[in-house]
């Protein structure tokens, strides 16, 4: 039995159909995706501009003040964020390690992810030394090279507990540090860690090692020569 022909359809009448039955909705559509579009356009354009200024401002800035500067007028931005590392050296610079160490902990707070937090800690720690607070720098190296043991500031905060320990005279702690150093950075700071380890080496004996080349065991020593055989004295005569 013939089956009858699918209905003709025209395309043109169903858009125009669709179009009359929607076209507030996209109209509204486009419009806001216009909108979205400039508004981001507009804020790169603004970020860029802003972000422009605040770096050429860092780049003339000398002084704590105007470090300071930088950071009230462009906050959140990448150079606010070096204006404050730049402002704690100048603080340490003019000897106010409490007010360097207050900067670098607002700097942290507000960019913890930043990746000089831990140069800013280990700053932080050197100011500490620096006032005179050598247990509390202990702590603070000793934290920084548990935190970031894969950071370049590690076996640094590592080496400089032990200079703390030789002056508190725990030299077996600083011993077991700089065989850590020698352990697991073989490749950064090997000279100065064995240079201490071999200052930290426990005396032995109390009797100095002679000076004058390696001993030789009595067992082992060549026998001296013996003495060549004198020849028997001349008759007398009669």
């Amino acid at each position: 039995m013939p089956t009858a022909p699918p209905p003709s359809r025209d395309v043109a009448l169903e858009t125009r159909v669709f179009w009359e039955r929607f076209k507030k909705q996209i109209t509204a559509a486009l419009i806001i995706v216009l909108l979205a579009v400039m508004a981001f356009t507009g804020y790169r354009f603004y970020s860029d501009r802003r972000a422009a200024a605040a770096s050429a401002s860092l780049a003339s800035a000398k002084s704590a003040q105007e470090y300071q500067a930088v950071i009230d007028r462009y906050p959140s931005t990448l150079a606010a964020a070096n204006a404050y590392l730049l402002l704690a050296e100048a603080q340490r610079n003019e000897k106010k390690f409490a007010e360097a160490n207050k900067t670098l902990e607002t700097f942290i707070a507000k960019y913890p992810q930043h990746e000089f937090v831990s140069t800013a800690k280990m700053a932080m720690a050197v100011n500490l030394e620096s006032m005179g607070k050598a247990d509390e720098a202990l702590v603070m190296y000793q934290q920084i090279a548990s935190a970031y043991p894969n950071s370049y500031n590690a076996p640094v905060a590592l080496l400089s507990q032990v200079y703390i320990l030789k002056a508190k005279n725990r030299n077996d702690d600083a011993r077991r540090i700089c065989e850590t150093i020698l352990t697991q950075y073989r490749t950064s700071f090997w000279a100065e860690a064995m240079q201490q380890l071999r200052i930290l080496k426990p005396v032995t004996s109390s009797t100095p090692s002679p000076t004058g080349g390696p001993t030789v065991p009595p067992m082992l020593a060549v026998p001296p020569a013996a003495p060549a055989p004198q020849a028997p004295p001349p008759p007398k005569k009669p």
